[in-house]
């Protein structure tokens, strides 16, 4: 990578299954080469980067499925911080679903709108602040992901710095909605209900996992 490059572009391909092509494209960024970013920004990029050039692809691989999918609170599907597997889960989706469909950017099949490498690359593309204000309006769920994240002593979690970096302070309202669900955690599964998310934003096939629109696993 050759040409500048949007620090929350950078962030959305680190916070992707690690794949060799994509690991070695990321291993030769060079912070300065990062931009528009700030000072802080491209200093924890750079830190970051720094251990990411360190693991070798198995390592990087383990490191990711520990962090992220072995621990649902964790999850890089920014809706389940918030409703779990609930009906009010599935009307999330679809509200991002149709940001995403405003601003002229279709999902490919089985992709779920609210996993944060595709809503990282949105904040790059979107026209106005429209990416970043689909991002502020799930802050709370990027503020949990990282303080599970530096509970555990993550690498993973200086990521989530790069984020916050270039968003707005936090409300009163948000940060008493982080602090009720870090202590009650997402609603659990209702019993009986339908699936969580509507038809439309779910995987075609029993047992398919979504991918994103910017890369996943093969």
């Amino acid at each position: 990578m050759s040409e500048q490059v949007h620090p929350l572009k950078v962030v959305s391909l680190l916070l992707q299954y690690p794949e060799p092509e994509l690991v070695d494209a990321l291993r030769s960024v060079d912070p300065k080469e990062v931009g528009p970013a700030s000072g802080s920004q491209r200093a924890t990029l750079g830190g970051f980067l720094d251990w990411y050039r360190s693991q070798d692809l198995a390592e990087l691989r383990q490191s990711y499925v520990d962090n992220f999918d072995f621990d649902r609170r964790h999850s890089l599907h920014l809706t389940y911080q918030l409703y779990g597997d609930s009906r009010q889960r599935g009307l999330a989706l679809l509200k991002i679903k149709n940001v995403y469909r405003d601003a002229d950017l279709e999902l490919s099949e089985g992709e779920l709108p609210d996993y944060l490498p595709l809503m990282l690359e949105f904040a790059t593309l979107a026209p106005g602040q429209e990416g970043g204000d689909l991002l502020d309006r799930h802050r709370e769920s990027i503020e949990l992901i990282r303080a599970g994240l530096i509970r555990s002593g993550s690498p993973w979690a200086s990521l989530f710095d790069v984020i916050r970096d270039g968003m707005p302070g936090l409300s009163r309202r948000q940060i008493n909605r982080i602090k009720r669900l870090a202590e009650e955690g997402p609603p659990s599964e209702e019993v009986g209900m339908e699936p969580f998310a509507p038809p439309e934003v779910m995987p075609s096939q029993p047992g398919e996992v979504p991918l994103p629109m910017i890369g996943g696993r093969s």
